[in-house]
């Protein structure tokens, strides 16, 4: 495991992160939290992922018990929660200084620590003005509640005003964005966000990299019966799956297996290393309901350096999809 700084800031993560999104409170339960949270640790995780729309609470309530169990050092590892949907009233929604504060507060009780490493704005919130939000981060900081800030599927234009409101008023700036990125999904981290990375340093921390389980290459023959897919509230993961789009990304994706195979890789280390080899992101977030999944996607970690200049042409050939750098003037 190497370890990438989160943009410009100090804070070093590890290149593969642990998130907790599906995995905590729908397909596993607290003893398996346990069991791979303490994998991901021992082979050099420092990062895991939470948020408090993930099981309604429920996913920073097991990782909590698990992190009390593991009794970890504190100073050893990174924790991150998520602000925007906190339930249906609307002081429990959005990022007013109210609800990030109290979105903050109840975080860190289901988490069981005494401070957040990093805290998201979850979604851009266009009935709050960016101000009040920034103000609501920065006084968090000040009070030793959380030690960065950031965005979650922020346009790079919400992130530089963000930027800008921080700079003018003296305020800490936004430090990461959690964008989704993966072979199919470019567009944010390869070009949207290219100004910022030199002008606000940003570091991203990434989610998706495997786009839903399309990248692995097990929907190459069709839905299998164990597939998230067929979980209640996924619906809209088949019918993406089923479009125009997904049955051409599934060709797509049918031609990376057979490269993957050429360098002798599984499609979803092949996928995985991929993310990888992109300066821009700080760290992959993994999303494994299972042991021998984590055990998995971690080896990927042994195939790196097969992903060269030339494999990555061939990415492209086969994609389509490289966006464009961004004019400069």
């Amino acid at each position: 495991m190497e370890y990438r700084r989160l943009g410009k800031s100090g804070l070093k993560v590890s290149e593969f992160s642990f998130g907790s999104w599906v995995t905590f409170g729908k397909q596993v339960d607290g003893g398996s939290a346990v069991d791979l949270m303490k994998y991901a640790y021992d082979n050099g995780v420092n990062f895991f992922d939470n948020a408090e729309g993930y099981e309604k609470g429920n996913s920073e309530i097991v990782m909590g018990e698990a992190l009390k169990k593991l009794a970890w050092s504190r100073d050893s590892y990174i924790v991150s929660s998520k602000v925007f949907w906190g339930g249906e009233k609307p002081t429990q929604r959005g990022l007013s200084r109210k609800h990030v504060t109290d979105a903050a507060h109840a975080a860190l009780k289901r988490l069981q620590v005494d401070y957040l490493d990093l805290y998201f704005c979850h979604r851009p919130d266009v009935d709050t003005p960016i101000e009040e939000t920034v103000r609501a981060m920065n006084d968090l900081i000040a009070q030793g509640k959380i030690l960065y800030w950031g965005t979650a599927e922020w346009s790079a234009q919400q992130l530089t005003e963000a930027y800008a409101v921080a700079k003018d008023l003296r305020l800490a700036p936004p430090t990461m964005e959690q964008p989704q990125y993966n072979i199919f999904v470019r567009e944010k981290v390869e070009s949207d966000y290219l100004p910022l990375y030199d002008l606000i340093g940003l570091g991203t921390t990434i989610w998706s990299p495997l786009a839903s389980g399309l990248l692995t290459g097990k929907y190459n023959e069709g839905i299998p019966s164990d597939s998230r897919m067929n979980l209640p509230g996924y619906e809209w993961l088949k019918e993406r799956f089923n479009s125009d789009v997904g049955r051409a990304q599934l060709g797509q994706v049918r031609k990376l297996s057979e490269l993957a195979g050429e360098l002798g890789m599984s499609m979803t280390h092949f996928a995985l290393a991929w993310c990888l080899t992109s300066e821009r992101v700080s760290t992959v977030i993994l999303g494994a309901s299972r042991l021998t999944q984590l055990q998995d996607n971690l080896a990927a970690l042994d195939h790196k350096a097969k992903l060269t200049p030339d494999v990555l042409s061939r990415v492209n050939e086969i994609v389509g999809n490289k966006p464009p750098e961004p004019r400069r003037f």
